[in-house]
């Protein structure tokens, strides 16, 4: 393909410029539309992937890897203060952020050189710069230098993600409080870290900070952490949470933030009905996330916007303006880059033909805790609200003998197994290494195998994954909820 003269406006300006066209143009560098590029430049096309800053998105820059590396150091630090449960004798503790930055910073500069490979490699072009739509599947490109480009796609891919929500609250915008990507750059401890959410993000940071030697309050309006996750999760959280010497202040409502973070700042916030202010050192926000979809001149392009402010997809990921497609969090997808890939498969299929829809997908979760929180299919809670019976397999990780070699058993592993067969319907594991766990469990899911296969496979000794024979072995419990037409099958079933 070549260029073309076409006639467009940016801005208040009419300009004459030369389109150049492409079979697949992508604005936002996600993880979901890098992949895309990179398969369909390999497939000789002609693609290029506009982002203001980042080389494969948010995830290996300033999100999913560099947090999993900055947690890992403080780890790190946690078992190097209990280094004579493991008969090791040090003087002391040293943390110097700035060396935790830097580790961070190599990998994340490594990422980007593997990355940039993979774009030589295939032939997909990375453009740096800031993109915006100027007509349909038509965009306009302002580089470093303040020149521009007009690029045209057979078809458009938006990737444009999401970023931290900062909430209505009186005085917040003005204390500049930290975000996960200021956090993750800190050059020193801070001393009390006011942590605003228990999310994932919030959760992972405090207990990271923590172990690095801040003191650090957890605030959220919710009356647990992690409060749609099941009870027996949340509460053994808040055990961990308080063991950690991690303050909580939960049904809290923040009424007023004042001060600075880096320097001093005050929270008021309202609990069981008083009144009560706390001040830190440093605010960090992990509220949520928003939609990056202002001033990208989507209405130029046909492409509309949901309620809340998301792109407006089918199950098929296109938007509602022809040849447009979405990926990642910014088309309403949950919030993870593994399901960004998968969206780019849905993508991919369809441009070739082939009908796939992000119907019924099973997501997988996993919360980089200490010990990590990973699941898989549904909880309790959600059984139990869509009335399904179900067995209950559970089983504490005292009992999984790897996890006691590693001095590690805090936590449990649990199963949700139909009533009326032996399919595993969802699984749960609060555990070191659950994230590991849960893979083994998922795919015996997605091969619909029943739990006995599982159980009756022959594990490596001593791992943990080989704690699932022990859980499935255990004697199941069932719900208390069972919809009377389930127990009538079951009973002729028997």
């Amino acid at each position: 393909m070549g260029t073309s003269t076409n006639r467009t406006r940016a801005g208040n300006a009419s300009l004459e410029q030369a389109v150049e066209d492409y079979d697949l143009v992508i604005l936002g560098g996600g993880t979901g539309s890098t992949v895309a590029a990179w398969t369909f430049a390999s497939q000789g096309q002609r693609v290029a992937v506009i982002d203001r800053k980042y080389i494969g998105g948010s995830c290996p820059n300033i999100a999913c890897l560099p947090s999993k590396n900055v947690l890992h150091g403080a780890r790190v630090a946690s078992y190097i203060r209990r280094s004579e449960e493991f008969g090791l004798f040090t003087d002391g503790l040293r943390v110097e952020m700035p060396a935790v930055r830097a580790r961070k910073r190599a990998m994340v500069m490594g990422l980007n050189e593997m990355y940039l490979d993979q774009y030589k490699r295939t032939g997909a072009e990375f453009i740096c710069g800031s993109g915006r739509f100027v007509g349909p599947k038509t965009l306009e490109v302002t580089l470093s230098d303040g020149s521009t480009r007009l690029l045209r796609g057979s078809n458009v891919i938006v990737s444009t993600g999401t970023r931290a929500a900062l909430s209505a609250i009186p005085g917040l915008t003005e204390a500049r409080p930290l975000t996960h990507v200021e956090a993750l750059e800190l050059d020193h401890v801070p001393a009390h870290l006011i942590v605003l959410g228990a999310g994932y993000v919030g959760l992972e940071l405090a207990q990271a900070m923590r172990r690095f030697g801040s003191r650090v309050t957890v605030i959220d309006h919710n009356d647990r952490l992690l409060h749609r996750e099941d009870d027996d999760v949340t509460g053994a959280l808040a055990d961990l949470f308080g063991d950690e010497g991690i303050e909580t202040a939960l049904n809290a409502s923040v009424k007023k933030v004042s001060g600075r973070s880096g320097e001093s700042v005050m929270l008021d916030f309202e609990q069981d009905g008083r009144t009560t202010t706390i001040e830190g050192t440093h605010l960090l926000v992990a509220t949520g996330r928003q939609p990056n979809t202002e001033d990208i001149g989507l209405e130029l392009a046909g492409v509309q916007l949901t309620s809340d402010g998301y792109l407006k997809v089918n199950e098929r990921l296109q938007t509602t303006a022809t040849g447009v497609w979405a990926i990642g969090e910014v088309a309403g997808t949950p919030q993870f880059t593994h399901v960004s890939v998968d969206d780019f498969r849905v993508v991919r299929d369809n441009l070739m033909g082939i009908h796939r829809t992000t119907t019924g997908r099973q997501i997988p979760y996993t919360l980089f805790t200490d010990p990590e929180l990973a699941r898989i299919g549904l909880t309790e809670k959600e059984a139990q609200a869509q009335g399904i019976a179900y067995r209950l397999f559970k089983l504490p990780m005292e009992g999984v003998l790897r996890a006691r070699t590693l001095s590690e058993t805090r936590g449990f592993l649990k199963a949700l197994v139909a009533i009326d067969s032996d399919f595993i319907l969802g699984f749960t594991a609060f555990a070191v290494e659950a994230g590991e766990i849960m893979a083994s469990v998922q795919t015996a899911m997605i091969a619909t195998l029943p739990y006995t296969t599982l159980r009756d496979a022959i594990w490596a000794h001593p791992t943990l994954v080989e704690g699932l024979i022990p859980l499935f072995s255990s004697t199941p419990s069932s719900s208390t909820d069972i919809p009377a037409q389930v127990l009538e099958a079951v009973s002729v079933n028997s």
